[in-house]
């Protein structure tokens, strides 16, 4: 997804690689965000950026922006070559999707864990399940940070590891068999179209009111 917005001259403090074709780019935080708010990036100031989720704290010192490279893409090809002192363009903060104090699921597949994460960097994670998909545990993102900050409150459901000591299955399955979803909270879903409309299927169809079921879609 493309959008026009203002963007500002900034400089990358560090790319990691942190598992097949997934990087973490940080730079300086300049700004202040709300957890779960996304800002636009690109390589240029006056091109089409794309719009990531903001994966740090919202006091912390550096932004950190989780990422899968695109081999077609028009962006993270790039993004992922970039070293240390390089420029990049960032818009500042944006969006509604904000997690309130009180009960809540997060449900996330792949690198839209993101805003999740930054929710529970920001002092969110009391009180909140997270429930993460991956095909791998390679691909369960910040889980040290994660696990540290949520402690039974994090299920990593992995679909493709035979050897895994995780949930052996897919994020839906996990909410299938799951009997005892409550239906007096809001549930938070962040991930691809297709994993955002299966969800909030299977949540109504245990009762969930709709209007409970926030999404933001990953593309």
């Amino acid at each position: 997804m493309s959008i026009k917005r203002t963007l500002h001259k900034t400089k990358v403090h560090s790319l990691r690689n942190i598992a097949d074709g997934v990087f973490i780019i940080s730079f300086l935080r300049n700004f202040k965000f709300n957890a779960g708010q996304v800002v636009a990036i690109d390589l240029v100031p006056d091109g089409q950026p794309r719009l990531y989720s903001i994966a740090s704290g919202e006091n912390e010192k550096y932004v950190d922006i989780l990422f899968d490279e695109k081999p077609d893409g028009n962006l993270t090809p790039f993004l992922s070559k970039l070293n240390s002192g390089a420029t990049i363009y960032v818009s500042e903060p944006f969006g509604t999707f904000t997690s309130a104090g009180g009960k809540a699921f997060w449900i996330a597949s792949g690198t839209g864990v993101a805003p999740f994460v930054s929710m529970a960097r920001s002092g969110l994670a009391v009180d909140k399940t997270l429930v993460h998909g991956g095909r791998l545990d390679e691909n369960f993102y910040f889980s040290d940070v994660l696990t540290d900050l949520m402690t039974d409150g994090y299920v990593r459901c992995c679909s493709q590891q035979q050897d895994t000591q995780n949930y052996k299955g897919r994020l839906t399955a996990w909410l299938v068999d799951n009997q005892n979803l409550p239906t007096n909270c809001q549930y938070y879903l962040c991930g691809s179209p297709e994993m955002v409309v299966q969800v909030r299927d299977i949540l109504i169809e245990k009762g969930i009111l709709f209007h409970n079921i926030v999404s933001e879609t990953y593309f």
